[in-house]
């Protein structure tokens, strides 16, 4: 039984690729859009709006009241936009894709969407200290400013961003039609749970998939920064000595190796030996051992073919061609 099924699942073919999406009139649009909105809904739970009424009139509906037997089902897909799980999952298939297409694009892209995530929605979190549904103090206040940090929801900006990067980095665009329109309900899902738990406002919640949007689509902007990030782990890789080892020349003298270059010497008719000549090495077949039969040689490099032995009686006066011929005696004299 062969054990190589790695090395084997290496060399299968890689899957095709498409470029990275760019930044088109229609994305810069959809961004410019969401960004107004990201912006609208800061600015009307800031001015205490009508949309801080509607959080107030959700909370106090309590809905984890009025739907109680899907509470307990509710309680573990909240999990999809947590952090540590998803993200674990995540980097796992981009691992295995990165190692199968010999390219540590999907890890960086993944990487830089979670730092970007971490450094924006923290930022906001930490910057307005909103205060969660079951921490408020005093009805219709937005809560602001007071030590919490739940504004934008984390979880569904999380939820955005983890599984719309399988969308962003997918192979074909059928594959990216169908995963984008995943991340878009199970991010929807998870926002709506929170809100279902008591754990987050319903504004919280359009803040986050608003940040987790703005992620994705300004996520082409960063591409020749990944471009740049993954040279450089390549070009590291090479200096340590971590790459495939190149070739190294045999000194002149050097025992020979199966598979290496060899050298033979062929016979001359006066039964010395002509220079030494260097062919080509030997085919190794599977297993590492070499073919049975010989390096083919071209019609100018075969030496000249010789009996082994005269067939004729040796005689005294008989010398080889080219000699020097001994003076026979003079008769007579």
């Amino acid at each position: 039984m062969r054990t190589d099924i790695f090395a084997r699942l290496d060399r299968e073919p890689e899957p095709p690729k498409i470029e990275p999406p760019r930044m088109s009139r229609h994305r810069i649009a959809l961004f410019g859009g969401t960004l107004a909105f990201y912006i609208a809904i800061v600015v009307a739970v800031l001015v205490s709006s009508w949309l801080v009424t509607l959080d107030w009139k959700v909370m106090l509906f309590r809905p984890y009241q009025q739907w109680p037997e899907i509470h307990a089902f509710l309680d573990y897909y909240v999990v999809l936009g947590q952090r540590g799980p998803t993200a674990t999952m995540v980097a796992c298939w981009l691992g295995w894709r990165s190692w199968r297409q010999h390219t540590l694009r999907p890890l960086l892209t993944l990487a830089a969407a979670l730092l970007l995530l971490n450094v924006t929605v923290g930022a906001v979190k930490i910057g307005l200290g909103r205060l969660g549904p079951h921490y408020a103090t005093q009805i219709g206040s937005a809560e602001l400013f007071a030590g919490g940090d739940i504004f934008p929801s984390g979880h569904t900006a999380n939820a955005v961003v983890t599984w719309g990067i399988l969308a962003y980095l997918a192979t074909t665009p059928r594959a990216r039609r169908y995963l984008s329109a995943m991340s878009a309900i199970v991010s929807l899902g998870v926002g709506l749970t929170t809100v279902y738990l008591g754990t987050h406002w319903l504004s919280d919640v359009l803040l986050g998939w608003a940040a987790g949007l703005l992620i994705m689509l300004g996520l082409p902007w960063v591409e020749p920064l990944i471009t740049r990030a993954e040279a450089w782990i390549f070009n590291q890789r090479e200096l340590l000595g971590l790459g495939r080892p190149a070739p190294v020349p045999s000194p002149a003298g050097a025992p020979v190796t199966a598979g290496g270059p060899r050298t033979v010497a062929l016979p001359q008719q006066d039964g010395g030996e002509i220079p030494v000549r260097s062919l080509a090495p030997e085919p190794v077949a599977a297993g590492g051992r070499p073919r049975a039969h010989a390096p083919h040689l071209a019609r100018s490099e075969r030496p000249p073919v010789t009996p082994a032995g005269s067939r004729r009686p040796p005689h005294a006066d008989r010398t080889p061609r080219g000699g020097t011929t001994p003076a026979r005696p003079v008769a007579g004299g």
